[in-house]
Protein backbone atom coordinates (compact mmCIF):
# COMPACT_ATOMS: atom_id res chain seq x y z
CA UNK A 1 0.00 0.00 0.00
CA UNK A 2 1.36 3.44 -0.92
CA UNK A 3 2.62 5.58 1.96
CA UNK A 4 0.12 8.35 1.34
CA UNK A 5 -2.80 5.94 1.27
CA UNK A 6 -1.65 4.39 4.53
CA UNK A 7 -1.37 7.79 6.17
CA UNK A 8 -4.82 8.79 4.90
CA UNK A 9 -6.21 5.52 6.22
CA UNK A 10 -4.64 6.11 9.62
CA UNK A 11 -5.86 9.69 9.78
CA UNK A 12 -9.38 8.62 8.88
CA UNK A 13 -9.32 5.93 11.54
CA UNK A 14 -8.27 8.48 14.15
CA UNK A 15 -10.98 10.93 13.10
CA UNK A 16 -13.84 8.43 12.83
CA UNK A 17 -14.69 8.96 16.48
CA UNK A 18 -14.97 12.75 16.08
CA UNK A 19 -18.66 12.89 15.30
CA UNK A 20 -20.79 13.44 18.42
CA UNK A 21 -24.52 13.36 18.91
CA UNK A 22 -24.45 15.51 22.05
CA UNK A 23 -22.25 17.78 24.07
CA UNK A 24 -18.97 16.01 24.84
CA UNK A 25 -15.93 16.58 27.05
CA UNK A 26 -12.57 14.82 26.57
CA UNK A 27 -11.74 12.20 29.16
CA UNK A 28 -9.56 14.41 31.36
CA UNK A 29 -12.62 16.46 32.33
CA UNK A 30 -14.33 13.64 34.18
CA UNK A 31 -15.31 12.63 37.70
CA UNK A 32 -12.57 12.90 40.35
CA UNK A 33 -10.47 15.24 38.21
CA UNK A 34 -8.16 17.87 39.69
CA UNK A 35 -7.96 21.32 38.11
CA UNK A 36 -4.96 23.60 38.55
CA UNK A 37 -5.36 26.41 41.04
CA UNK A 38 -4.29 30.01 40.54
CA UNK A 39 -4.29 30.15 36.73
CA UNK A 40 -6.81 30.35 33.92
CA UNK A 41 -8.15 26.87 33.26
CA UNK A 42 -9.00 25.96 29.64
CA UNK A 43 -11.94 23.59 29.14
CA UNK A 44 -12.83 22.29 25.70
CA UNK A 45 -15.00 19.77 23.94
CA UNK A 46 -17.42 19.10 21.09
CA UNK A 47 -21.06 19.63 20.33
CA UNK A 48 -23.39 20.64 17.49
CA UNK A 49 -21.84 23.11 15.02
CA UNK A 50 -22.60 26.75 15.85
CA UNK A 51 -24.60 25.99 18.99
CA UNK A 52 -24.27 28.08 22.15
CA UNK A 53 -22.28 26.41 24.93
CA UNK A 54 -22.47 27.32 28.62
CA UNK A 55 -19.99 26.17 31.28
CA UNK A 56 -20.67 26.44 35.02
CA UNK A 57 -18.12 25.65 37.76
CA UNK A 58 -17.20 27.03 41.19
CA UNK A 59 -19.59 29.96 40.90
CA UNK A 60 -18.39 30.92 37.42
CA UNK A 61 -20.44 30.89 34.24
CA UNK A 62 -18.71 31.07 30.86
CA UNK A 63 -20.28 31.06 27.40
CA UNK A 64 -19.13 30.58 23.83
CA UNK A 65 -20.29 29.14 20.52
CA UNK A 66 -19.14 25.91 18.89
CA UNK A 67 -17.36 26.37 15.58
CA UNK A 68 -18.41 24.94 12.23
CA UNK A 69 -17.01 21.53 13.18
CA UNK A 70 -18.66 21.50 16.60
CA UNK A 71 -15.51 22.32 18.58
CA UNK A 72 -15.65 24.77 21.46
CA UNK A 73 -13.16 26.19 23.95
CA UNK A 74 -13.63 28.18 27.17
CA UNK A 75 -11.44 29.37 30.02
CA UNK A 76 -12.32 29.49 33.69
CA UNK A 77 -10.85 32.39 35.64
CA UNK A 78 -8.17 31.45 38.20
CA UNK A 79 -9.55 29.10 40.84
CA UNK A 80 -8.91 28.90 44.56
CA UNK A 81 -7.81 25.51 45.92
CA UNK A 82 -10.66 23.31 47.07
CA UNK A 83 -10.61 19.87 48.66
CA UNK A 84 -14.39 19.69 48.44
CA UNK A 85 -15.70 18.02 45.33
CA UNK A 86 -17.51 20.45 43.03
CA UNK A 87 -19.73 19.94 40.00
CA UNK A 88 -18.88 21.05 36.48
CA UNK A 89 -21.81 21.49 34.09
CA UNK A 90 -21.53 22.03 30.34
CA UNK A 91 -24.76 22.71 28.46
CA UNK A 92 -25.32 23.01 24.73
CA UNK A 93 -28.25 24.97 23.36
CA UNK A 94 -29.08 22.07 21.04
CA UNK A 95 -27.26 18.98 22.26
CA UNK A 96 -28.07 18.61 25.95
CA UNK A 97 -25.66 18.80 28.85
CA UNK A 98 -22.87 16.98 30.64
CA UNK A 99 -22.58 16.93 34.44
CA UNK A 100 -19.22 16.00 35.98
CA UNK A 101 -19.07 15.49 39.73
CA UNK A 102 -16.35 15.49 42.39
CA UNK A 103 -13.83 17.84 40.84
CA UNK A 104 -11.13 19.26 43.12
CA UNK A 105 -8.85 22.25 42.67
CA UNK A 106 -5.18 22.07 43.61
CA UNK A 107 -1.85 21.21 42.00
CA UNK A 108 -1.60 19.16 38.80
CA UNK A 109 1.56 17.47 37.47
CA UNK A 110 2.25 15.22 34.51
CA UNK A 111 4.20 12.04 35.36
CA UNK A 112 5.67 10.54 32.21
CA UNK A 113 8.48 8.34 30.93
CA UNK A 114 8.95 4.60 30.63
CA UNK A 115 8.58 1.62 32.97
CA UNK A 116 10.17 3.12 36.07
CA UNK A 117 7.58 5.90 36.00
CA UNK A 118 4.80 3.49 35.07
CA UNK A 119 5.90 1.11 37.85
CA UNK A 120 2.98 0.36 40.18
CA UNK A 121 3.00 1.09 43.89
CA UNK A 122 1.97 -2.53 44.45
CA UNK A 123 5.36 -3.72 43.14
CA UNK A 124 7.55 -1.59 45.41
CA UNK A 125 9.45 -2.46 48.57
CA UNK A 126 7.01 -0.46 50.73
CA UNK A 127 3.78 -1.74 49.16
CA UNK A 128 2.58 -3.72 52.19
CA UNK A 129 3.09 -0.73 54.46
CA UNK A 130 2.04 2.18 52.27
CA UNK A 131 -0.94 0.85 50.32
CA UNK A 132 -3.11 0.21 53.44
CA UNK A 133 -2.31 3.78 54.52
CA UNK A 134 -3.14 5.31 51.13
CA UNK A 135 -6.41 6.87 52.21
CA UNK A 136 -6.00 10.31 50.66
CA UNK A 137 -9.11 11.68 48.95
CA UNK A 138 -7.11 14.79 48.02
CA UNK A 139 -4.69 12.78 45.87
CA UNK A 140 -5.96 11.77 42.44
CA UNK A 141 -4.21 10.05 39.54
CA UNK A 142 -5.30 9.83 35.92
CA UNK A 143 -4.17 6.48 34.54
CA UNK A 144 -3.89 7.10 30.81
CA UNK A 145 -4.53 4.26 28.39
CA UNK A 146 -1.52 3.15 26.36
CA UNK A 147 -2.37 4.60 22.96
CA UNK A 148 -0.45 5.51 19.83
CA UNK A 149 -1.55 7.53 16.85
CA UNK A 150 -0.16 8.58 13.47
CA UNK A 151 -1.55 12.10 13.93
CA UNK A 152 -2.01 14.29 17.03
CA UNK A 153 -5.20 13.34 18.86
CA UNK A 154 -7.45 15.46 21.09
CA UNK A 155 -9.27 12.64 22.84
CA UNK A 156 -7.67 10.63 25.60
CA UNK A 157 -8.44 7.24 27.13
CA UNK A 158 -8.22 6.51 30.83
CA UNK A 159 -9.79 7.79 34.02
CA UNK A 160 -9.15 9.67 37.25
CA UNK A 161 -8.76 7.57 40.39
CA UNK A 162 -8.97 8.64 44.04
CA UNK A 163 -6.15 7.38 46.28
CA UNK A 164 -7.60 4.67 48.52
CA UNK A 165 -6.16 1.38 49.79
CA UNK A 166 -8.18 -0.35 47.05
CA UNK A 167 -6.97 1.81 44.16
CA UNK A 168 -3.51 3.13 45.05
CA UNK A 169 -1.73 -0.12 44.25
CA UNK A 170 -2.07 0.56 40.52
CA UNK A 171 -0.81 4.14 40.79
CA UNK A 172 2.59 5.16 39.45
CA UNK A 173 4.72 4.69 42.55
CA UNK A 174 7.00 7.63 41.76
CA UNK A 175 3.98 9.78 40.98
CA UNK A 176 2.25 8.72 44.19
CA UNK A 177 5.18 9.50 46.49
CA UNK A 178 5.72 12.81 44.70
CA UNK A 179 2.06 13.72 45.13
CA UNK A 180 1.97 12.56 48.74
CA UNK A 181 4.86 14.81 49.70
CA UNK A 182 3.31 17.82 47.96
CA UNK A 183 -0.07 17.09 49.52
CA UNK A 184 1.44 16.90 53.00
CA UNK A 185 3.54 20.04 52.58
CA UNK A 186 1.04 22.25 50.76
CA UNK A 187 -2.25 21.06 52.24
CA UNK A 188 -4.05 21.17 48.88
CA UNK A 189 -5.29 18.48 46.50
CA UNK A 190 -2.75 17.05 44.06
CA UNK A 191 -3.58 15.48 40.72
CA UNK A 192 -1.08 13.35 38.80
CA UNK A 193 -1.46 12.50 35.12
CA UNK A 194 0.32 9.19 34.57
CA UNK A 195 1.18 9.06 30.87
CA UNK A 196 4.05 6.56 30.91
CA UNK A 197 4.83 3.50 28.80
CA UNK A 198 7.47 0.91 29.65
CA UNK A 199 10.41 0.25 27.36
CA UNK A 200 9.85 3.23 25.08
CA UNK A 201 12.41 5.75 23.73
CA UNK A 202 12.34 9.50 24.25
CA UNK A 203 11.58 10.24 20.60
CA UNK A 204 8.25 8.40 20.86
CA UNK A 205 7.10 11.08 23.34
CA UNK A 206 8.15 14.00 21.10
CA UNK A 207 6.18 15.63 18.30
CA UNK A 208 7.13 15.10 14.69
CA UNK A 209 7.28 18.86 14.11
CA UNK A 210 9.89 19.38 16.81
CA UNK A 211 11.93 16.28 15.93
CA UNK A 212 12.26 17.64 12.42
CA UNK A 213 14.17 20.68 13.70
CA UNK A 214 17.37 18.75 14.56
CA UNK A 215 19.49 16.26 12.56
CA UNK A 216 19.06 13.54 15.22
CA UNK A 217 15.30 13.86 14.99
CA UNK A 218 15.20 14.10 11.22
CA UNK A 219 17.17 10.87 10.95
CA UNK A 220 14.55 9.09 13.06
CA UNK A 221 11.73 10.48 10.96
CA UNK A 222 13.46 9.51 7.74
CA UNK A 223 13.83 5.94 9.00
CA UNK A 224 10.17 5.86 9.99
CA UNK A 225 9.03 7.20 6.63
CA UNK A 226 11.18 4.62 4.85
CA UNK A 227 9.56 1.86 6.93
CA UNK A 228 6.14 3.20 6.05
CA UNK A 229 6.97 3.15 2.33
CA UNK A 230 8.06 -0.48 2.59
CA UNK A 231 5.05 -1.50 4.66
CA UNK A 232 2.52 -3.62 2.78
CA UNK A 233 -0.61 -4.11 4.86
CA UNK A 234 -1.94 -6.92 2.67
CA UNK A 235 1.30 -8.87 2.84
CA UNK A 236 1.57 -8.26 6.59
CA UNK A 237 -1.95 -9.56 7.17
CA UNK A 238 -1.28 -12.63 5.04
CA UNK A 239 1.88 -13.35 7.01
CA UNK A 240 0.01 -12.89 10.27
CA UNK A 241 -2.65 -15.34 9.14
CA UNK A 242 0.00 -18.00 8.50
CA UNK A 243 1.69 -17.32 11.84
CA UNK A 244 -1.65 -17.63 13.64
CA UNK A 245 -2.38 -20.92 11.89
CA UNK A 246 0.99 -22.32 13.04
CA UNK A 247 0.41 -21.01 16.57
CA UNK A 248 -3.08 -22.52 16.74
CA UNK A 249 -1.71 -25.85 15.49
CA UNK A 250 0.79 -26.01 18.36
CA UNK A 251 -1.84 -24.99 20.90
CA UNK A 252 -4.32 -27.61 19.63
CA UNK A 253 -1.62 -30.28 19.64
CA UNK A 254 -0.71 -29.45 23.24
CA UNK A 255 -4.34 -29.67 24.30
CA UNK A 256 -4.69 -33.11 22.68
CA UNK A 257 -1.42 -34.41 24.15
CA UNK A 258 -2.09 -36.15 27.47
CA UNK A 259 1.58 -36.48 28.40
CA UNK A 260 2.78 -33.04 29.67
CA UNK A 261 6.39 -33.93 28.86
CA UNK A 262 5.58 -34.26 25.17
CA UNK A 263 3.87 -30.86 24.90
CA UNK A 264 5.75 -28.23 22.91
CA UNK A 265 6.50 -24.81 24.31
CA UNK A 266 3.82 -22.45 23.04
CA UNK A 267 5.40 -19.38 21.46
CA UNK A 268 4.06 -15.90 22.07
CA UNK A 269 0.81 -15.30 20.23
CA UNK A 270 1.48 -13.41 16.96
CA UNK A 271 0.44 -9.77 17.14
CA UNK A 272 -1.83 -8.25 14.55
CA UNK A 273 0.15 -6.23 12.02
CA UNK A 274 0.01 -2.47 12.14
CA UNK A 275 1.81 0.30 10.28
CA UNK A 276 5.17 1.36 11.76
CA UNK A 277 3.77 4.84 12.49
CA UNK A 278 1.56 3.22 15.15
CA UNK A 279 4.41 1.46 16.90
CA UNK A 280 5.05 2.89 20.39
CA UNK A 281 8.77 2.53 19.67
CA UNK A 282 8.68 4.96 16.77
CA UNK A 283 9.05 8.73 16.66
CA UNK A 284 6.02 10.80 17.77
CA UNK A 285 3.66 7.82 18.17
CA UNK A 286 3.15 8.18 21.94
CA UNK A 287 3.19 11.96 21.75
CA UNK A 288 0.33 11.85 19.25
CA UNK A 289 -1.74 9.37 21.23
CA UNK A 290 -1.04 10.22 24.89
CA UNK A 291 0.65 13.62 25.29
CA UNK A 292 -0.91 15.88 22.68
CA UNK A 293 -4.47 15.23 23.96
CA UNK A 294 -3.43 16.96 27.21
CA UNK A 295 -1.80 19.97 25.52
CA UNK A 296 -3.32 23.06 27.10
CA UNK A 297 -4.67 21.28 30.18
CA UNK A 298 -3.75 23.60 33.04
CA UNK A 299 -1.01 22.08 35.17
CA UNK A 300 2.02 23.12 37.19
CA UNK A 301 4.70 21.01 35.50
CA UNK A 302 6.14 17.60 34.64
CA UNK A 303 8.11 14.87 36.37
CA UNK A 304 9.93 12.41 34.13
CA UNK A 305 11.73 9.08 34.55
CA UNK A 306 13.06 7.62 31.30
CA UNK A 307 16.29 6.90 29.47
CA UNK A 308 16.91 3.18 29.79
CA UNK A 309 15.67 2.59 26.23
CA UNK A 310 18.04 5.24 24.88
CA UNK A 311 21.14 4.08 26.79
CA UNK A 312 22.82 2.76 23.65
CA UNK A 313 22.36 6.16 21.96
CA UNK A 314 23.54 8.53 24.66
CA UNK A 315 25.10 11.05 22.30
CA UNK A 316 21.84 11.50 20.42
CA UNK A 317 20.02 11.76 23.76
CA UNK A 318 22.00 14.91 24.51
CA UNK A 319 19.89 16.49 21.77
CA UNK A 320 16.69 14.45 21.90
CA UNK A 321 15.98 14.85 25.61
CA UNK A 322 16.20 18.67 25.72
CA UNK A 323 14.21 18.64 22.49
CA UNK A 324 11.37 16.82 24.27
CA UNK A 325 11.38 19.35 27.11
CA UNK A 326 11.22 22.27 24.69
CA UNK A 327 8.57 20.46 22.64
CA UNK A 328 6.20 20.06 25.56
CA UNK A 329 6.71 23.66 26.58
CA UNK A 330 5.73 24.70 23.06
CA UNK A 331 2.66 22.45 23.18
CA UNK A 332 1.50 24.08 26.41
CA UNK A 333 2.79 27.54 25.45
CA UNK A 334 4.35 27.66 28.90
CA UNK A 335 7.90 27.30 30.23
CA UNK A 336 6.63 24.87 32.84
CA UNK A 337 9.11 23.23 35.23
CA UNK A 338 10.44 19.88 34.13
CA UNK A 339 12.01 17.70 36.83
CA UNK A 340 13.50 14.32 35.97
CA UNK A 341 15.14 11.31 37.57
CA UNK A 342 18.64 10.42 36.47
CA UNK A 343 19.05 6.70 35.80
CA UNK A 344 19.82 4.60 38.87
CA UNK A 345 22.87 2.39 39.31
CA UNK A 346 22.50 -0.92 37.44
CA UNK A 347 24.49 -4.02 36.41
CA UNK A 348 27.54 -5.50 38.12
CA UNK A 349 29.77 -3.04 39.98
CA UNK A 350 33.02 -2.09 38.26
CA UNK A 351 36.40 -2.23 39.96
CA UNK A 352 38.82 -0.68 37.45
CA UNK A 353 39.11 2.99 36.43
CA UNK A 354 38.78 4.04 32.82
CA UNK A 355 36.05 1.62 31.81
CA UNK A 356 33.62 2.77 29.16
CA UNK A 357 29.93 2.83 30.06
CA UNK A 358 27.00 3.68 27.80
CA UNK A 359 24.85 3.83 30.96
CA UNK A 360 27.12 6.53 32.42
CA UNK A 361 27.07 8.37 29.11
CA UNK A 362 23.27 8.45 29.26
CA UNK A 363 23.29 9.64 32.87
CA UNK A 364 25.66 12.40 31.83
CA UNK A 365 23.41 13.36 28.92
CA UNK A 366 20.61 13.75 31.45
CA UNK A 367 22.83 15.94 33.63
CA UNK A 368 23.59 18.18 30.66
CA UNK A 369 19.85 18.85 30.22
CA UNK A 370 20.08 20.96 33.37
CA UNK A 371 21.36 23.72 31.08
CA UNK A 372 17.71 24.39 30.24
CA UNK A 373 15.88 26.79 32.58
CA UNK A 374 13.43 25.48 35.16
CA UNK A 375 14.78 21.94 35.13
CA UNK A 376 15.94 19.78 38.01
CA UNK A 377 17.39 16.28 38.36
CA UNK A 378 16.88 13.75 41.13
CA UNK A 379 20.11 11.77 41.54
CA UNK A 380 19.26 8.17 42.48
CA UNK A 381 22.58 6.41 41.95
CA UNK A 382 22.25 4.92 45.42
CA UNK A 383 18.88 3.16 45.12
CA UNK A 384 19.43 0.79 42.19
CA UNK A 385 20.21 -2.91 42.00
CA UNK A 386 22.82 -4.80 40.01
CA UNK A 387 20.35 -7.35 38.67
CA UNK A 388 17.20 -5.25 38.30
CA UNK A 389 16.63 -2.29 36.01
CA UNK A 390 13.57 -1.41 38.10
CA UNK A 391 14.64 -0.17 41.56
CA UNK A 392 11.98 -1.07 44.12
CA UNK A 393 12.70 2.01 46.25
CA UNK A 394 10.42 4.43 44.45
CA UNK A 395 9.77 6.50 47.58
CA UNK A 396 13.25 8.03 47.41
CA UNK A 397 12.74 8.86 43.73
CA UNK A 398 9.37 10.56 44.22
CA UNK A 399 10.50 12.49 47.27
CA UNK A 400 13.73 13.68 45.64
CA UNK A 401 11.72 14.96 42.70
CA UNK A 402 9.37 16.69 45.14
CA UNK A 403 12.33 18.60 46.61
CA UNK A 404 12.83 20.37 43.28
CA UNK A 405 9.14 21.23 43.07
CA UNK A 406 8.83 22.41 46.68
CA UNK A 407 11.87 24.64 46.35
CA UNK A 408 11.34 25.88 42.81
CA UNK A 409 7.55 26.21 42.62
CA UNK A 410 6.29 26.46 46.17
CA UNK A 411 8.71 28.78 47.90
CA UNK A 412 10.58 26.42 50.22
CA UNK A 413 13.88 28.16 49.55
CA UNK A 414 15.61 26.62 52.58
CA UNK A 415 14.98 23.11 51.29
CA UNK A 416 17.98 21.41 49.66
CA UNK A 417 16.77 20.38 46.23
CA UNK A 418 19.68 18.25 45.07
CA UNK A 419 22.88 16.48 45.86
CA UNK A 420 26.15 18.04 44.67
CA UNK A 421 26.17 18.88 40.96
CA UNK A 422 29.41 19.52 39.09
CA UNK A 423 30.02 23.20 38.34
CA UNK A 424 33.59 23.42 37.03
CA UNK A 425 37.26 22.59 37.50
CA UNK A 426 40.64 24.28 37.76
CA UNK A 427 44.14 22.79 37.56
CA UNK A 428 46.22 23.81 40.60
CA UNK A 429 49.87 22.66 40.75
CA UNK A 430 49.46 19.00 39.95
CA UNK A 431 45.94 18.79 41.37
CA UNK A 432 42.48 19.51 40.04
CA UNK A 433 39.94 21.44 42.10
CA UNK A 434 36.32 20.48 41.40
CA UNK A 435 33.59 22.92 42.39
CA UNK A 436 29.94 22.00 42.94
CA UNK A 437 26.51 23.50 43.28
CA UNK A 438 24.25 22.23 46.09
CA UNK A 439 27.37 21.31 48.06
CA UNK A 440 26.84 22.86 51.49
CA UNK A 441 28.30 20.45 54.04
CA UNK A 442 30.15 18.42 51.40
CA UNK A 443 31.05 15.08 52.97
CA UNK A 444 30.79 11.32 52.43
CA UNK A 445 27.86 9.06 53.15
CA UNK A 446 29.93 6.43 54.99
CA UNK A 447 32.51 8.54 56.80
CA UNK A 448 35.31 7.20 54.60
CA UNK A 449 37.45 9.13 52.15
CA UNK A 450 35.75 10.21 48.93
CA UNK A 451 35.84 7.33 46.45
CA UNK A 452 35.24 6.62 42.76
CA UNK A 453 37.13 9.67 41.53
CA UNK A 454 39.34 9.05 38.49
CA UNK A 455 42.08 11.31 37.19
CA UNK A 456 44.00 11.39 33.91
CA UNK A 457 46.81 13.23 32.18
CA UNK A 458 47.21 13.87 28.47
CA UNK A 459 47.83 10.15 27.98
CA UNK A 460 44.13 9.48 28.69
CA UNK A 461 45.02 6.71 31.11
CA UNK A 462 42.62 6.83 34.04
CA UNK A 463 43.78 6.13 37.58
CA UNK A 464 42.00 6.12 40.92
CA UNK A 465 42.51 9.47 42.63
CA UNK A 466 43.18 10.75 46.12
CA UNK A 467 40.56 13.28 47.15
CA UNK A 468 40.36 15.85 49.93
CA UNK A 469 37.34 18.03 50.56
CA UNK A 470 37.79 21.76 50.94
CA UNK A 471 34.53 23.52 51.77
CA UNK A 472 32.31 23.05 48.73
CA UNK A 473 35.18 21.80 46.56
CA UNK A 474 36.99 18.50 46.04
CA UNK A 475 40.75 18.50 45.41
CA UNK A 476 41.70 15.54 43.24
CA UNK A 477 45.22 14.20 42.61
CA UNK A 478 47.41 11.16 41.99
CA UNK A 479 51.19 11.03 42.45
CA UNK A 480 51.57 9.17 39.16
CA UNK A 481 49.78 11.96 37.28
CA UNK A 482 51.96 15.05 37.76
CA UNK A 483 50.17 17.02 35.05
CA UNK A 484 46.48 16.12 35.34
CA UNK A 485 43.98 17.35 32.77
CA UNK A 486 40.70 15.58 33.53
CA UNK A 487 38.57 14.06 36.30
CA UNK A 488 35.58 11.74 36.31
CA UNK A 489 33.37 10.76 39.23
CA UNK A 490 31.14 7.68 39.58
CA UNK A 491 31.71 6.94 35.90
CA UNK A 492 30.16 3.49 35.69
CA UNK A 493 26.76 1.88 35.33
CA UNK A 494 27.11 0.73 38.94
CA UNK A 495 29.82 2.77 40.72
CA UNK A 496 29.88 0.86 43.98
CA UNK A 497 31.62 2.94 46.64
CA UNK A 498 30.66 6.36 45.24
CA UNK A 499 29.99 8.21 48.47
CA UNK A 500 30.01 11.98 47.91
CA UNK A 501 26.98 13.70 49.48
CA UNK A 502 25.99 17.05 50.93
CA UNK A 503 24.75 17.88 54.43
CA UNK A 504 21.23 16.76 53.46
CA UNK A 505 22.60 13.30 52.64
CA UNK A 506 21.74 13.64 48.96
CA UNK A 507 24.21 11.92 46.59
CA UNK A 508 26.35 13.70 44.02
CA UNK A 509 25.73 13.11 40.35
CA UNK A 510 28.38 11.51 38.19
CA UNK A 511 30.29 13.94 36.00
CA UNK A 512 33.22 14.24 33.63
CA UNK A 513 35.45 17.24 32.99
CA UNK A 514 36.69 15.80 29.69
CA UNK A 515 34.88 15.50 26.39
CA UNK A 516 36.85 12.54 25.07
CA UNK A 517 34.82 10.29 22.84
CA UNK A 518 34.30 6.62 23.48
CA UNK A 519 36.71 4.48 21.47
CA UNK A 520 33.75 3.13 19.52
CA UNK A 521 32.97 6.66 18.36
CA UNK A 522 36.51 7.57 17.23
Amino acid sequence: MHLRLILLFLAAACLMVSAVSGIELPGMFSSHAVLQRGVSVPVWGWGTPAEEVELRFAGQTKRTAADAEGRWHLELSPLDPSAEGQVLVVKGSESGQVIVEDILVGEVWMASGQSNMQWALSATERARKDIPAANHPGIRMFLADLTTSAIPRRRVGGEWNVATPLSAGKFSAVGYYFALKLHQELGVPVGIIRAAWGGKPVEAFTSRKTLATEPEGRALLQNLDAEMRRFDLGAAEASHKKQMAAWEKIRSSNRAEKDPKKRRKLPRKPQKPRPPALSPNRAAAIYNGMIHPWAGYAMKGTIWYQGESNASRAKAYETLFPLLIMDWRKSWDDEMPFYFAQLANFKSPTTRPGQESSWAELQNAQRLALRLPKTGMAVINDVGAANDIHPRNKKAVGERLSRWALRGEYGQKDLVASGPLYRGFKVEEGRIRITFDHAVGLTTSDGNKPARFEISGEDRIWRWAEVSLDGESAIVSNGDVPNPVAVRYAWASNPKGANLVNAAGLPASLFRTDSWKLSTER
